[in-house]
């Protein structure tokens, strides 16, 4: 273009935002030094493109920007700095943009419910909701119901959904369905939430069955995962989900032959499995590790450090969770598998760079893009014990902040 303007560039820099955070931010630096002022629009665009890094870096520095441009009490630009704070871990960050808001609407009150939500502090976000001052939507209700989800507060969910319409005038909806299907499922009362799917007054669509499907696995049902894992797999061929998680089950309760044939028919389907990937800022640079870890420089250096500490962490208790692994193989190889995944990989090159760790305060922090799996979940909660560091890891689901051999969920996700 021979001319651009301001709509231009954010143009550009909303479609990496969707696509690569990082050319986003380049674009908005390059747009700056060509002395092109941003607008609200922009620093909006660009906020939301923090939301998906490792740290609050970004953010921070945006806001700064934010702040110098005049912009610092625009409602629509604090309330996506709330939800950028929350999803790069700073929830404290978060509640100030929130706590000196001069004035809120619904998605000021709504992004601070679901960052509190995301870091499984439900109380936190029942508390703030009894003291909302402006009528709550669909949202406000969906972020609730997400909370009670994370936390196991079933009763409470209940009766949140059940008020819905009477109380706020908000009809259920799918979302509202699906995240109570969640809070059932996840407490075990399976049959509830089947029962619940049979009386919605609408069709279920992939996010119920996922949810039915995800509490299946977590209790080794076979019967209803089945039927979940089908529907799942008519709504969304091209969703390797609804394969994995019923070949997974089977795998669990020892049927390697059953698991088998869904790899088969996943296979002939031509879908495929998303891998396991995490990510970790270390001196202002993204480091990516796949399971495995093969293709990193460092492979070999990593995989001593890596077993130098789970020898330490058996001394401490650890046990490898063999029963996770989803092939028929040797216990020595099963346990090899646990031992590679992406959030281990990345945990232990933090370690081996622990002078650069100037992010947060110390505080390891790790993104994972599909949920993180229970025998990760116990080597992050005593590797931040025998450490003494703060671990945070952000799977596809929420915030686990592991402490002192607990972690904020409560072992409840």
């Amino acid at each position: 273009m021979e001319f651009r303007n301001l709509v231009s560039w954010n143009s550009m820099i909303a479609a990496f935002q969707h696509w690569k955070l990082g050319e986003a931010l380049v674009l908005f630096r390059q747009m700056y030094r060509e002395g092109l002022a941003p607008d609200w629009c922009t620093f909006s665009i660009v906020l939301k493109a923090c939301a998906g890094f490792v740290t609050e870096r970004h953010a921070l520095a945006v806001y700064s920007q934010v702040v110098k441009a005049g912009f610092e009490d625009d409602r629509v630009l604090a309330n996506t700095l709330i939800h950028a704070y929350a999803r790069c871990g700073s929830i404290s960050f978060s509640k100030q943009v929130f706590d000196k808001m001069r004035s809120r609407d619904v998605v000021s009150w709504n992004s601070m419910i679901k960052a509190y939500a995301l870091h499984g502090q439900a109380k936190e976000a029942l508390h703030l909701f009894s003291e909302m001052n402006v009528r709550p939507d669909s949202a406000t209700m969906v972020a609730l119901l997400s909370a009670c989800s994370h936390a196991g507060l079933v009763e409470e969910g209940i009766n949140i959904f059940d008020s819905m319409s009477m109380n706020h005038g908000v009809s259920p909806q799918l979302d509202h369905y699906a995240c109570m299907v969640d809070i059932l499922g996840r407490a075990g009362l399976l049959l509830e939430a089947g029962e619940l799917i049979s009386r919605m007054p609408m069709k279920p669509d992939s996010v119920v069955w996922s949810a039915l499907l995800s509490s299946c696995r977590k209790y080794g049902e076979t019967q209803l995962a089945k039927l979940a894992a089908d529907k799942l797999k008519e709504l969304e061929p091209g969703n390797s989900l609804g394969y994995v998680q019923i070949s997974n089950i089977y795998c669990s309760g020892g049927s390697y032959n059953e698991a088998g044939l869904i790899r088969d028919e996943m296979n002939g389907s031509r879908v495929r499995k998303e891998p396991g990937l995490s990510w970790i800022e270390i001196e202002n640079r993204v480091h990516e590790f796949a399971s495995g870890g093969r293709r990193h420089p460092q492979r070999e250096a990593i995989y001593a450090k890596l077993y130098s500490l789970i020898g330490q962490l058996k001394g401490v208790g650890y046990v490898p969770e063999t029963s996770l692994a989803l092939q028929d193989i040797e216990e020595e190889h099963k346990q090899e598998q646990l031992y590679l995944h992406s959030e281990k990989l990345a945990l232990v090159f933090a370690l081996m760079s622990e002078g650069s760790l100037r992010c947060g305060g110390g505080v390891i922090r790790i993104v994972k893009n599909i949920r993180i799996c229970v025998d990760c979940h116990n080597f992050m909660k005593l590797a931040s014990d025998l450490l003494q560091k703060e671990i945070v890891v952000r799977d596809s689901n929420r915030f686990h902040h592991f402490k002192n051999r607990t972690c904020s969920c409560n072992d409840y996700w």
